[in-house]
């Protein structure tokens, strides 16, 4: 039977032993607890990810949305040409006046409605007018989509000849900004009365916030409606269109003189030298009145002489009565 010659090398190799099983155990330990760590993080990462892909996606999906919908109004581009488009967020108002001139104002004017409708948009006011009896004159006001202004201005003005032609166009995205932002603020303030309204008890308070809330209300639907009318320029533009008719055809049937005419310009020239005559007569009545008078007085004068002379005449009458010598 053998025995072991050397005792103290073998109770250092069993405290060395346990040593590094209890290190490797705690290793191991630490390292599960760090995995677990690290697994919740990687998991809370990726669920955020994927919240912020989510909505990077509606937000895709409502940016994609937003430039699909001029097209759904207006058309596909190989249809119509389309301007340029804006910035996104841009708020512009355009408008137009055109004068054409036409051959025949009822079919320019059925064009213009046409025109106008198959764009999708209206005819907001028609003023016809017939002048002289001869020819007629109409005044159309049109509201278009904005992304079909161009095209329909085009149309308008190949109807006929350009007479005059005016466009402008004002950017309002900081008054449409601006007016989105006080109706937030207003309604949250028209929210906070409402809650002081139900926790009021006394009368005096009840009739004070009643007040204060019809205040608010009022400049919020004040607000509410600039809003709507920002928001009908803004989408639709405005062409004021006025037609008219050449004048040389409400002449045409006039060029010939006729029985009438003819009449009528020598009545015209017969009240014209009658009215001369008379101015003539009267610039000359002093003058003939003057004359007159002169006349009267020289035949009154010579009248007088032969009574001076009557004493005479006996003695005339006497030697002619005497017989000659025979």
């Amino acid at each position: 039977m053998q025995t072991d010659r050397h005792p103290g090398r073998s109770s250092a190799r069993r405290s060395r032993t346990i040593l590094a099983a209890g290190l490797l155990a705690g290793l191991l330990a630490l390292s599960g607890c760090g995995a677990g760590d690290i697994a919740s993080d990687s998991s809370s990462g990726d669920s955020k990810k994927a919240i912020s892909a989510d909505e990077r996606g509606a937000a895709d999906t409502a940016a994609g949305k937003t430039a699909q919908d001029p097209q759904e109004a207006g058309g596909s581009s190989a249809e119509r040409k389309k301007p340029d488009a804006l910035p996104a967020g841009t708020h512009v108002i355009r408008t137009a006046t055109l004068s054409v001139e036409v051959k025949s104002v009822p079919k320019a004017a059925a064009a213009a409605r046409s025109v106008a409708e198959s764009s999708g948009g209206l005819v907001a006011r028609e003023e016809t007018e017939r002048v002289d009896d001869t020819h007629e004159m109409s005044h159309i006001v049109l509201r278009v989509p904005q992304g079909e202004y161009d095209a329909v201005l085009r149309d308008l003005t190949g109807a006929g000849k350009l007479l005059s032609r005016t466009s402008s166009a004002k950017d309002v995205t900081d008054q449409v900004v601006d007016v989105a932002s006080r109706i937030t603020t207003q309604r949250a303030s028209v929210a906070r009365v409402r809650k002081l309204m139900d926790r009021a008890e006394k009368l005096t308070d009840v009739v004070a916030l009643e007040g204060e809330l019809s205040s608010r209300q009022a400049s919020l639907e004040s607000l509410l409606a600039q809003q709507e009318s920002l928001k009908d320029r803004t989408t639709l533009a405005t062409i004021t269109l006025d037609l008219s008719e050449p004048e040389t055809v409400a002449k045409d049937g006039d060029d010939d003189p006729g029985f009438l005419d003819a009449l009528g310009g020598g009545w015209h020239a017969f009240v014209t030298m009658l009215r001369w005559l008379a101015m003539a007569v009267g610039a000359a009545a002093p003058f003939l009145a003057a004359a007159a008078v002169l006349l009267l007085l020289g035949r009154l004068i010579p009248g007088r002489r032969p009574g001076r002379r009557a004493p005479r005449a006996p003695e005339r009458s006497e030697s002619s009565s005497t017989p000659p010598a025979s």
